[in-house]
């Protein structure tokens, strides 16, 4: 690969790349991840699919490039100047991504087919990597107001409150019903013991 297509995909591939990063996406939430092809794709973007093959060589590969590329899953990091705000915005975030079709579908589909694909599993973790270096300036704004200690686990926080809202909404099929976030951001800043 030579240094002008290294550098064109860091910027994020051909010139149609946010149309191929939403069919992508789009087919995924409609057909699951077995469902969806490269040149399903291609077709529904409208670019060629040895366009795709010769930025992405995988259906893998694309996905985890819309992943993480995509305009539908676009993350900025809140600033609400606490702590606790910021990470009821993110788990707020994260709630809206597993309850609210067509993101719903995006995330369960990518998930489960990852415990079973090695290379898509591999996405998902750039995936995740990416989303920790955005939420970084979260912990780091909470360090310097003396909020946590600087050798927080920052990606472990985060897995509690991702971790609780997949659980219950996911896996367990129940509402994130009102007050979910705030609850959740509270028990795990601040533990579930009753005070003394």
């Amino acid at each position: 690969m030579n240094e002008e297509h290294k550098g064109s995909r860091r910027s994020g591939g051909p010139r149609k790349a946010q149309e191929i990063f939403d069919a992508t996406l789009d087919l995924l939430a409609e057909k699951g991840y077995e469902g969806l092809t490269i040149e399903g794709a291609a077709q529904r973007s409208g670019v060629n699919k040895t366009t795709i093959y010769r930025w992405w060589p995988s259906k893998g590969a694309l996905l985890g490039a819309a992943l993480i590329g995509a305009r539908q899953l676009e993350l900025t990091p809140p600033d609400t100047g606490t702590l606790a705000g910021d990470l009821e915005a993110l788990l707020g975030t994260i709630t809206t991504l597993l309850t609210e079709r067509p993101a719903s579908d995006i995330a369960v589909s990518v998930l489960g087919a990852a415990t079973h694909n090695p290379e898509l599993a591999a996405h998902v973790k750039d995936f995740l990597a990416d989303r920790i270096a955005r939420e970084q300036s979260v912990f780091d704004r909470a360090v310097a107001r003396g909020e946590i200690a600087a050798d927080t686990d920052a990606i472990l926080l985060v897995d509690l409150l991702a971790g609780a809202a997949w659980v219950r909404a996911v896996l367990r099929q129940l509402p994130l019903e009102k007050g979910f976030v705030a609850r959740t951001v509270n028990i795990v800043l601040n533990g579930a013991r009753a005070a003394d």
